[in-house]
């Protein structure tokens, strides 16, 4: 009798690295999570070699073999050389993971992006299950894209396309989008939270300010939100000006790909509704008609297991079964 196959997924955030099980069809088991370790730059790998061999443990338990795991990183992944860059992750700088995991695990290891593991997630599991043509913008602290073109990542000469972040969309050039491209630097959750503290810090009256109980600095993005949804001047007028953004953006993006879909996922789209209705009409007032009629637009369906289930397609997308 042959053995149960698995695939493994890992998702490696900025403050967190998830790990788990799935089968050919999808179904995940044995999810772990644990806070990334940034102490220095080989203590992630340790973290993330021990949920491998959680896996590994975990599928023989199960009277199974571990075929190979899929690990997304937040940043570019060098295919070639099995380097990556993750500006989150300290020492992570054309940081050589793939070797240092292979010294840890037999295991076949394949690596991407998380922009890409979105997408994949969403198609496999998720909201864009039989669609081809599909990206997922992620806006949370950052803001990137993944993208599937007649059913195939687009990742571009060095693994970089989808840093939609770098959007040029305001002429009037900002010291800030050099550091993080002008698309993020106005419409990103760290950039909502960031201008809430700029406003806030200048004395303006808000309920977000009564909502940290007058820390300033504990102010997000998710705290805007929420006061925005009591109706909120302030707030409303700072998502106000993202969604402006968030419009063009997500228009350049149908005017260029003509999607099937676009996702909207990451914490800033966890508003939901509150951001998606008006986005909708704020994109159609930029994009190409014909290709703005087509594009359906929703929210993520998968959330945060979006990577996790995209790392794991990735590993089955390579196993000879």
């Amino acid at each position: 009798m042959s053995k149960m196959m698995y695939c493994g997924g890992v998702d490696v955030g900025g403050t967190k690295i998830s790990a788990a099980l799935f089968t050919a069809q999808g179904w995940m088991s044995g999810r772990r999570r644990v806070s990334i370790d940034k102490g220095s730059p080989e203590k992630p790998v340790r973290q993330i070699s021990d949920l491998i061999r959680g896996l590994e443990d975990l599928a023989r338990r199960k009277g199974g073999v571990l075929r190979a795991v899929g690990i997304c990183i937040p940043g570019v992944v060098f295919a070639r050389s099995g380097r990556v860059w993750a500006p989150n992750i300290p020492g992570w700088g054309h940081f050589p993971l793939r070797d240092r995991l292979a010294v840890k695990t037999k295991t076949t290891l394949l690596l991407d992006n998380d922009r890409s593991a979105y997408v994949l997630g969403e198609q496999w599991c998720g909201a864009a299950r039989g669609k081809k043509d599909v990206v997922f913008l992620a806006a949370g602290t950052g803001i990137g894209a993944g993208i599937l073109s007649g059913g195939r990542l687009v990742s571009g000469s060095r693994g970089i396309a989808g840093a939609v972040g770098w959007f040029a969309l305001d002429p009037r050039f900002r010291e800030e989008y050099a550091a993080m491209g002008c698309f993020e630097a106005e419409a990103s959750g760290g950039a909502i939270g960031r201008k809430a503290r700029e406003f806030l810090h200048a004395g303006e009256i808000s309920l977000i300010r009564d909502t940290v109980k007058g820390k300033i600095d504990r102010v997000t993005a998710e705290t805007v939100v929420g006061a925005a949804r009591e109706g909120d001047p302030l707030a409303l007028y700072i998502l106000e000006s993202a969604v402006i953004y968030l419009g063009m953006g997500i228009a350049n993006i149908v005017s260029i790909l003509n999607p099937e879909m676009i996702i909207l996922g990451g914490g800033l789209f966890q508003a939901g509704e509150l951001l998606l209705r008006p986005v909708r009409k704020e994109f159609e007032r930029w994009a190409q008609p014909l290709a703005a009629k087509k594009v359906r637009i929703v929210l993520s369906a998968l959330g945060e297991d979006a990577g996790l289930c995209g790392a794991a397609k990735l590993a089955w997308d390579n196993v000879d079964l």
